[in-house]
């Protein structure tokens, strides 16, 4: 078969390229993030693969590619590096659907008490009746014993995300949250002066407004500037409880509580705490420090309610089951079917068999150490990726192309032999796999190597060397001098000016660790995929309080701020830009407001939003683009007909400042704005810490929806150093910042780390990469392995003394 042709790729940044991709091959794309490798494998590439599908079945098609044609293309598969899943009822068994098929299997094999006669009875013995009533399905049965007829208990009855199922005290999440009232409220502040931690800027103000109203309805003094710990009990009720308190009701049990916003209706900060947190179906999020986690004192974590979790399968209850490794869980379902008579085996012959297939695929990427019941969100990066590539990478289809994005973002470097031979199984089945990747390790291991560049955004949309391997080392360029020589890293390391302790730390899977980090350096926690590094620092270092007996922190009260830098935390609305999320944009739009232009047509600053009425296009709402619909396919975005992509209205665009609108001040890349508003600080002082951080070529107007997660991350990091109070030390905590780095690129982003620390900071990184972690003061290794084989702390101490420590999965790695 012939190779894939791309002619004249002019999509985003590419500069009208043409190549050609070998079939069947195992293919990596590398070179500077920004330069043009996503745009050309996933704009251009995998939409038209898309595009030909759809007309080839006479169906409406979408939006074909700026690029002239395509050759040899086939059915495509994108597996994508990110998974912004937060939902706390997401679990491992969820997410891989092994938990339905152990519901269905209760359902079928269920035995329980019969509520009439009390004998134990099971679902297969007895007879089954369906009632319609008023339109809706029940299922019955008959007890084989007594003969009496009860509710049958369904798939519904065991899974804790329904009404039947869950047990009712928790909601199915095992776990209730109580507001800590020390957290949210700061008893020795003013209301005006903050003491409400959860209430900010003017919806502080709304909440004050409301709580007076309600103490003047009342008849209560309004207690201005007076901190909280001197409010009477009344006043003190009021705001933790709300109007409607039970000590207003019991002292004036005569006067109704106001029933309205404006006659002094006040929710109550405990009550608004914990609506808000029902609104977000239990992902406390930002409001997390203000709760406190406590196992569900009913069901006690076991999620279900008293019938459901009663209900016993050759002895075995569900949620004992949800509790399993996947180990011992494979070891169940065979001696399950070893052991059932024929019928009852045809009940459940095809769960049986998924539930084999789907653990024989988890096992073959080593995640049979997880359990069920592992909320998708605790998993580690590379844990999160190992389960997406899982079902995808383990098939017998061939012929086709599949592309994938950054591979082994969170993997540690042991594991990435492991995914690489799955890639290599895809490829000789018959596919053709192409793989955007920075990992020295998995370029050398491919057949062909396409190096894009030779710089970002618009430096960047060329094929800058395309060949193997070898090829590719020989020549002068980024990627070559990477493939020839491993970096060396630091000789000489930072004196620690200080320390943190952490004491008993046994969150997880972590087994008692001790350890002290040394502040005022560049620390990185290393271990295998799931080894607990992740929680050390996330969980315990982030979280843990001073005189707790377990997963206690000494010494963090020296730093100002802790600010988390996370996988996944940057807030990816399709309406917030760069330009927006590092605070620049409300400049921007004040400065076009100040022109003649602009009084003279009267517009403000509001009318230069897109993201209110006033002087956006609103046929596109200010996004310039409209979704079109494409039936069974995602919908496609098209460049809105009325504006023409640039968002704002005719007599917005007329206005210019340096003679750009402000529409075209959105497509300028952060380098080209930050020379336009030179003389501007408030503009200028921003746009060039996101250079810093290597992010000097997105554009201004470029939406955070399609940013990468090494790019959010980055993204995240320089908003933070903007708001950053300088002369007070700050403790950075990063999620595996090299993501979506390239080896060059990591080399600049070690340069700003440096300088934070230079200035003070102590900066935490959870990392595999060894580049960056040879280029620590010291290093925390964790394992020896994942999950219960892990949570000890293996080593402790300088990189150089790490690369001759024996018995750590990452000495051997540096």
């Amino acid at each position: 078969m012939r190779n894939i042709q791309i002619v004249g790729a002019r999509e985003g940044n590419l500069q009208n390229i043409s190549l050609e991709i070998p079939r069947d091959k195992l293919v990596v794309f590398t070179g500077l993030s920004g330069s043009g490798k996503s745009t050309l494998l996933l704009d251009v590439l995998f939409n038209e693969c898309q595009r030909q599908y759809l007309e080839a079945m006479a169906m409406e098609g979408i939006r074909k590619p700026q690029v002239e044609r395509i050759r040899g293309a086939s059915p495509a598969i994108y597996i994508s590096q990110g998974d912004a899943n937060r939902n706390p009822r997401s679990t491992v068994g969820t997410k891989t659907d092994l938990y339905t098929d152990l519901r269905m299997i209760y359902e079928k094999l269920g035995e329980r008490s019969c509520p009439h006669c009390g004998a134990h009875i099971a679902a297969a013995d007895c007879r089954e009746e369906t009632e319609k009533r008023d339109g809706e399905f029940y299922v019955y049965m008959y007890c084989c014993r007594c003969g009496q007829r009860m509710r049958k208990l369904t798939r519904t009855d065991f899974s804790f995300n329904t009404r039947e199922g869950a047990c009712l005290t928790c909601a199915g999440l095992g776990s209730v949250h109580t507001v800590r009232r020390e957290a949210a409220v700061d008893e020795a502040l003013a209301l005006e002066d903050g003491a409400v931690r959860c209430w900010e800027k003017q919806y502080a103000k709304y909440q004050l407004s409301l709580l007076y109203r309600t103490y003047a309805h009342y008849g209560l003094p309004a207690p201005a500037h007076q901190p909280v710990a001197q409010f009477s009990a009344l006043q003190r009720a009021i705001l933790y409880e709300g109007s409607s308190c039970a000590l207003v009701r019991q002292v004036m049990p005569d006067c109704p509580p106001p029933k309205t916003a404006g006659a002094g209706r006040f929710e109550g900060v405990v009550p608004n705490l914990q609506r808000r947190l029902a609104e977000k179906s239990g992902d406390a999020g930002s409001l997390e420090p203000f709760f406190e986690h406590a196992v569900c004192p009913d069901c006690r974590g076991q999620q279900l309610g008293p019938t459901s979790r009663a209900v016993t399968v050759r002895g075995t209850r569900l949620p004992q089951l949800a509790q399993y490794t996947l180990q011992k869980l494979c070891r169940w379902a065979e001696t399950l079917r070893a052991d059932l008579p024929r019928p009852q085996l045809a009940l459940v012959a095809d769960y049986l068999l998924d539930i084999e297939t789907k653990l024989g695929r988890l096992r073959r990427v080593g995640l049979d150490y997880l359990t069920l019941q592992r909320q998708v969100v605790s998993l580690s990066g590379g844990e999160r990726q190992r389960l997406r590539l899982a079902a995808a990478l383990d098939c017998d289809l061939s012929g086709l192309l599949y592309i994938l994005d950054e591979p082994t973002a969170g993997l540690h470097p042991r594991d990435t032999a492991g995914l690489v031979d799955i890639l290599k199984k895809l490829r000789d089945l018959g596919n053709t796999v192409l793989v955007i990747e920075h990992d020295p390790d998995v370029m050398a291991a491919a057949d062909y190597l396409i190096d894009m560049g030779p710089g970002a955004g618009r430096h960047g949309g060329q094929v800058v060397s395309a060949g193997t391997p070898a090829d590719i080392a020989r020549q002068d360029t980024a990627t070559g001098r990477c493939l020839r020589r491993a970096p060396l890293g630091k000789t000489q390391y930072r004196a620690a000016d200080g320390a943190v302790d952490i004491g008993n730390a046994v969150m997880h899977n972590l087994q008692g660790l001790d350890l002290r980090l040394p502040c005022g350096c560049l620390v990185a926690v290393t271990g295998p995929s799931g080894s607990g590094k992740s929680t050390l620092v996330f969980e315990v270092l982030a979280k843990g309080q001073p005189d707790s007996g377990a997963n206690a922190v000494r010494g963090r009260q020296q730093f100002a701020q802790v600010v988390e830098v996370r996988q996944g935390s940057i807030a990816r609305m399709k309406r917030s830009n760069v330009a927006t999320y590092c605070g620049v944009y409300s400049e921007i739009r004040a400065l076009y407001a100040r022109t003649e232009e602009a009084k003279k047509a009267g517009l403000g600053a509001g009318h230069f939003s897109f993201n209110s009425p006033g002087g956006r296009c609103e046929a596109c709402q200010g996004m310039g683009r409209v979704d079109s619909n494409l039936l069974f396919f995602t919908d496609a975005q098209v460049v809105c007909p009325v504006c023409g992509g640039r968002r704002f209205s005719p007599a917005v665009l007329a206005v210019k400042l340096h003679g750009l609108s402000i529409s075209e001040v959105l497509d300028l890349s952060v380098e080209e704005a930050a020379v336009l508003f030179e003389g501007c600080p408030k503009v200028a002082g921003p746009l060039k810490l996101l250079q810093e951080v290597g992010l000097g070529y997105l554009q201004l107007g470029q939406a955070l929806t399609t940013l990468s997660g090494g790019e959010g991350q980055r993204l995240k990091l320089a908003r933070e150093l903007i708001a950053s109070r300088q002369g007070e030390k700050t403790l950075y905590l990063m999620d595996e910042p090299t993501a979506g780095l390239h080896p060059q690129d990591i080399d600049h982003f070690l340069a700003l780390l440096d300088r934070l620390v230079d200035a003070g900071n102590t900066v935490v990184v959870v990392e595999h990469n060894p580049q960056l972690i040879k280029s620590c003061d010291w290093v925390i290794d964790l394992g020896p392995d994942g999950g219960d084989r892990g949570g000890q702390l293996i080593f402790a101490g300088t990189p150089a003394q790490l690369r001759g420590f024996v018995g750590s999965a990452t000495a051997a790695y540096l």
